[in-house]
């Protein structure tokens, strides 16, 4: 009888199953990218730690301004514009769909979840966008990265497993960054007394601090005041000669199109244009182009994305969650962890699967389902930490970003070999 469990057991796990990969296998597959992930992280935190120090502060903020600035729009450039056409735009167009009702359906679990927790004062929507907002940018892209890398992945040639990854994840960055910037800017608005209760009791500010001269003086940038409000002031002493003017200039502060014209936003757009249109991508991205050498550059600086990223956020974790934990508390703490981790994924793959079964998804190409999935399970985004900065409540969302990045390197883990065994 022991015989016969033992042989059935090893038939299971070592032997191909039905999509030609055996339990182990699949296993295997989904955990490398991650211990390769939380390798590269592991670094970034040893090089910003006291011991070495070579990754401070105001060098990580570097490395960050340098990723988001040129490295991540050189790769959504390169990558998007070699993969996509016009055809395929009009074929991919659940992908920035799936984006939105990620946030829809992430936002309802943080309002079921937030109503059930009861956070602190300050902090209901709060709890309610740290759930509903995933990272459907750097994240995905470093995991695809990983996976591709690896010859024996389950989407075949590593050339196209990456460039179909990256430009299905860059094809939904741009819808991304508009909810950024417009319903978690709204959802995040600070209240009355600003966030700056302690343990759940409100103690509210004193007004006069709002004065310009008081936010001068005030060198946190968590403590920066709602920005709308200096549009406002903008707009109000505004002479009657310059109308039309400030007006425009009020619109455009008002609908904080600055921040939603980012660089990999503009990298997205303008790839999509020119891959497009026939011409300008055989002029650009085919490899015997006169104007290739310009692509080629960018495929360079965009293959040091990856590692810069993840030393970055590596050497973010060295501080610890900081005192944003206290004000949260540990119960809303671990409700948004539980919450985006665990709650919202099988939400995701249930919106995929009716997708699929309806139509509307791209006959048999398992990246592109891997991807529109990999949307759902992802941490919080680190950009709706960078609008909670904005709006008074950047060390709560620093604290918060912390504890989630750190389980979901097993959680990812867990949904990518279930991912795995749906698809293949």
């Amino acid at each position: 009888m022991m015989d016969r469990v033992q042989r059935l057991l090893i038939e299971v796990l070592i032997e191909p199953q039905k999509g030609g990969q055996s339990v182990l296998g699949t296993v295997k597959i989904a955990v490398l990218p991650i211990a390769k992930v939380f390798t590269m992280c592991f670094l970034g935190l040893l090089m910003a730690s006291k011991y070495v120090n070579i990754l401070p502060s105001n060098g990580r903020k570097l490395l960050n301004g340098l990723v988001f600035s040129l490295l991540l729009p050189c790769l959504i450039f390169s990558q998007l514009g070699q993969a996509i056409t016009f055809e395929k735009m009009i074929e991919w167009w659940f992908i920035p769909v799936n984006v939105v009702i990620a946030s829809i359906t992430g936002s309802i679990i943080g309002l079921v979840v937030a109503s059930i927790v009861r956070p602190p004062y300050p902090y209901f929507k709060f709890t309610i966008v740290q759930i509903g907002i995933g990272n459907i940018g750097n994240v995905p892209l470093v995991l695809i990265a990983a996976l591709c890398r690896d010859k024996s992945n389950p989407f075949g040639d590593t050339d196209k497993c990456s460039q179909d990854g990256n430009a299905y994840i860059s094809f939904g960055q741009w819808v991304g960054a508009i909810i950024l910037y417009t319903y978690v800017f709204q959802m995040l608005a600070p209240p009355p007394g600003g966030y700056d209760g302690e343990d759940g009791n409100p103690r509210l500010k004193n007004f006069t601090r709002n004065s310009p001269r008081a936010l001068a003086s005030d060198a946190s940038p968590e403590r920066l005041p709602l920005l709308a409000e200096e549009a406002t002031s903008v707009y109000s002493n505004s002479t009657n000669k310059d109308t039309i003017k400030d007006f425009l200039k009020y619109i455009y502060e008002k609908l904080k199109l600055k921040q939603i014209i980012q660089p990999p936003i503009i990298a997205s757009v303008v790839a999509i244009f020119i891959g497009c249109v026939p011409f300008l991508k055989k002029l650009i991205f085919t490899a015997d182009a006169p104007l290739y050498f310009f692509t080629d550059s960018c495929m360079i600086l965009g293959e040091a994305m990856i590692p810069c990223i993840l030393l970055a956020l590596g050497g973010n974790l060295v501080d610890g969650p900081g005192r944003g934990s206290a004000k949260v508390g540990a119960r809303t703490t671990a409700a948004i962890v539980f919450g985006r981790l665990c709650l919202v994924p099988p939400t995701g793959l249930g919106v995929v699967m009716l997708a699929d079964k309806l139509g509307f998804l791209p006959p048999g190409d398992k990246m592109f389902r891997f991807v529109l999935l990999l949307q759902h399970t992802m941490p919080t985004s680190v950009l709706a930490g960078a609008v909670a900065n904005l709006r008074g409540c950047g060390k709560e969302a620093a604290s918060i970003l912390f504890w989630v990045h750190i389980f979901a390197v097993f959680s990812m883990a867990g949904w990518i070999i279930l991912y795995l065994n749906i698809l293949f």
